[in-house]
């Protein structure tokens, strides 16, 4: 655990569902607290999303059954060549710190990555480097249905990252679609990642996941409750425990919405810490996570509406899949 002082500061709840029912002012009192979330602690808990809950829990359940199996079986799913985000990932195998350019053992965690569903390689052809970006998904086998509920629970995550893009832009004065080109053969990311009970301590400095920022646009989590979590550092060096409720899903900003906004946003360091007791049963712990990046060629600069007058932009313009392709390299070197 850290040294620095825990607080007793909560993410609060902003509720989607009057921006995703269509009235203008409702829309506009949205995302008036999506933005000031965005600018203050770069996290936000969120109600109304229209995730079914059955989905969340069935990916869940399953995802618990699928790292209850063997390493060998497990290991049948592992990526061969540059197809790196997909398919299984065993315990430190990755450390995220590497990525902040942090030395730090790898992450306490094992994890199941799946790519876009849809697939955009024709269009991409031209870039080589793309390859890797959409390449076809490992899907498992077992438990039985797995692999439709992985393209389930893909495909809610995908359409709720379209709605929080459309509340992201009226937050940032921009036309409600503004974002709608850039994401449609987007390469987002769902990661399943489980966090089991420790039966030996950690190394020193050794994390469930290292300190990190996270690379794309947005985040999105589900996950379930449990000793040793996810948590967010404040401004001040605090770091507060980030935690939604049932019904509820964990938003945060990535780095390139940070860069999109001159960094009038924030994409915030967090971590999954480590549980205080070794022998804590109830430490186990699963998270699914949707990773929205943009599409492989989308133009990461600043936006107009967050460049003051006489105000340079603070980071030079570059492509989403070359800014992705930089800090997954960094990830598998760490």
């Amino acid at each position: 655990m850290s040294s620095l002082e825990q607080s007793p500061q909560r993410i609060p709840v902003t509720n989607i569902a009057p921006f995703l029912g269509g009235r203008d002012e409702d829309k506009q009192a949205v995302a008036k607290a999506v933005a000031q979330a965005c600018e203050q602690t770069g996290f936000l808990v969120i109600s109304g999303h229209g995730m079914p809950q059955s989905v969340i829990d069935e990916a869940i359940a399953s995802g618990f059954a699928f790292f209850d199996q063997s390493a060998e079986i497990k290991s049948e799913y592992h990526p061969t060549g540059n197809a790196r985000q997909r398919g299984y990932h065993g315990l430190e195998t990755r450390g995220l710190a590497s990525t902040m350019d942090k030395a730090a053992p790898k992450d306490l965690r094992e994890s199941l990555f799946l790519g876009p569903v849809d697939d955009h390689r024709a269009t991409y052809a031209r870039i080589p480097e793309a390859e890797t970006a959409y390449a076809p998904n490992i899907m498992p086998s077992n438990p039985a249905d797995y692999d439709k509920t992985l393209i389930d629970m893909y495909r809610g995550f995908e359409r709720l990252s379209a709605d929080l893009m459309r509340i992201f832009a009226v937050a940032l004065q921009l036309p409600e679609d503004h974002f709608a080109g850039m994401i449609d053969k987007h390469f987002s990311i769902m990661s399943t990642h489980h966090y089991p009970a420790l039966i030996e301590p950690p190394k020193p400095g050794q994390l469930r996941t290292g300190a990190h920022t996270d690379y794309g646009a947005l985040t999105i989590l589900a996950m379930t409750d449990a000793s040793g979590g996810l948590e967010a550092r404040m401004a001040d060096g605090r770091w507060i425990p980030v935690q939604a409720g049932r019904g509820e899903l964990v938003v945060n900003l990535g780095d390139m919405m940070q860069r999109w906004t001159n960094d009038r946003w924030v994409s915030t360091l967090h971590r999954v810490v480590t549980p205080e007791k070794l022998d804590d049963a109830m430490s186990r712990r699963l998270s699914i996570g949707y990773f929205m990046h943009p599409n492989y060629d989308a133009e990461i600069s600043c936006i107009p509406t967050c460049l003051e007058a006489g105000e340079q932009a603070r980071h030079p313009a570059i492509t989403a899949g070359d800014h992705i392709r930089t800090k997954i390299e960094k990830s598998h070197k760490g």
